[in-house]
């Protein structure tokens, strides 16, 4: 019997931010920031609330899982043959809090999705950041 999960792999992105865990979880979950560092939505922060992300080139279709305030948040990710579950978590740290971003999901044959976002959420955490800043 082949089980799916052992052929995935993930992307994990972490990095150290100088705000406090509340400040970053407000970014990553009210619509309004998570429009200036990653993609519009109609995300709401309720258990099982289903949402859409959505840019220029196209949409993915998420679906709340975990919610555990300032501490861990994690939804579906959904999009172009790929299904994955992103799951943010946030550690207090020295004078600011870390943030871990894992994606699980990718499967062999999505090495395009896997490198896109080997790629793209390094850069995001780097918007994130940006928005935090502008709001000091």
């Amino acid at each position: 019997m082949n089980d799916a999960s052992l052929d995935t792999r993930t992307v994990v992105v972490e990095r150290d931010f100088a705000h406090a865990p509340a400040k970053i979880w407000r970014a990553l979950t009210q619509p309004h920031l998570i429009d200036a560092w990653l993609m519009k939505s109609d995300f709401a922060l309720t258990p099982d609330h289903r949402f859409t992300f959505s840019a220029d080139w196209g949409a993915v279709a998420c679906q709340v899982l975990v919610i555990e305030a300032e501490s861990s948040l994690s939804y579906t990710w959904s999009a172009m043959g790929l299904d994955s579950v992103v799951t943010w978590t946030l550690s207090p740290v020295g004078t600011g809090t870390r943030l871990r971003m894992e994606q699980t999901g990718f499967r062999a044959e999505q090495e395009q999705a896997y490198r896109g976002a080997q790629y793209g959420w390094p850069r995001l955490m780097a918007a994130l950041d940006q928005v935090l800043s502008s709001q000091d």
